[in-house]
């Protein structure tokens, strides 16, 4: 009897405590990030990157960070995940697609346009990044207002000493990167919106908000959520639990505005697909 007593009390100490560090963090207007539906991932995907959710709204495009693969999760099935090899093994950090093709991020910034993908013939052709200088990149999205692809630097030598990060913009009628940044997002902005010390704002992932055509960044580094319009003009930014996002390296949105992030396996913690509702009215 006294151990399921004590059994009882840790988890109600347990229990406050989740709900008194959710209480210390807010959530864009829209969503609710303390009340996610979350979905476990198989084994093969515990290095998940980058997600891209597919027409269907109901199979999730992914990348293993440490495979030239992209996976299809159904979430709904316990069986094995289809998987299109396109190139031999990197360090793959995200993907994007235009509707219509796929690309894949490298995280030295080369694009890999993926042509029959899900076929046995699938395969990829890379563009270099030429720009001299050394860069790190985690985050890819399409941009249909300028028909481009945007790389968001997670460290880039141009601002370690400057206090932005930038932004490359990749052209799909020239298949070639622009050498100046398309924009750059004051770090200073993100440190008074959340009140505290960003030192370098690095983020892990990127998307456009299909309703509010607003970039949706998250940072595992500095555990954020930050908003910004598409120059890159920080307009909100939000601290997320470590609890709930253990490795935040991806995001995507349904057309109805629903938001996903994955989280890639981290100590204990397995990795995920947190899923928040999109209501505009909340």
């Amino acid at each position: 009897m006294q151990v399921r007593y004590i059994a009882f009390v840790f988890l109600f100490l347990s229990c406050n405590a989740f709900n008194r560090e959710d209480k210390e963090y807010t959530s864009p207007k829209g969503y609710n990030l303390a009340e996610p539906t979350r979905y476990r991932v198989r084994q093969s995907m515990q290095e998940i990157s980058g997600i891209v959710l597919a027409p269907d709204e109901h199979h999730i495009m992914a990348i293993n960070d440490e495979e030239g693969k992209i996976y299809s999760i159904d979430v709904d099935t316990d069986k094995a995940y289809p998987t299109s090899k396109f190139d031999k093994s990197g360090d793959y950090e995200d993907l994007a697609t235009t509707g219509d093709e796929w690309f894949v991020l490298k995280s030295n910034g080369h694009l890999y346009h993926v042509h029959g993908m899900f076929t046995d013939t699938a395969d990829a052709t890379r563009y270099k990044m030429s720009i001299p200088g050394k860069r790190e990149f985690e985050s890819l999205y399409f941009d249909a207002s300028n028909n481009s692809l945007v790389a968001v630097c997670k460290s880039c030598e141009e601002d370690k000493r400057e206090g932005f990060t930038s932004a490359y913009r990749f052209r799909l009628n020239t298949m070639e990167y622009d050498t100046t940044p398309a924009f750059r997002i004051n770090v200073a902005e993100i440190a008074r919106l959340t009140g505290g010390d960003v030192g370098h704002f690095k983020p892990s992932a990127a998307a456009i908000h299909p309703i509010e055509k607003r970039l949706y960044i998250i940072s595992a580094v500095n555990r954020m959520l930050v908003i910004t319009d598409l120059n890159g003009k920080v307009q909100e930014a939000y601290n997320i639990p470590h609890r709930r996002f253990r490795q935040p390296e991806g995001i995507s949105f349904t057309a109805n505005g629903d938001m996903y992030i994955s989280n890639e396996a981290v100590d204990e913690a397995q990795a995920n697909i947190l899923k928040f509702k999109y209501n505009s009215s909340r």
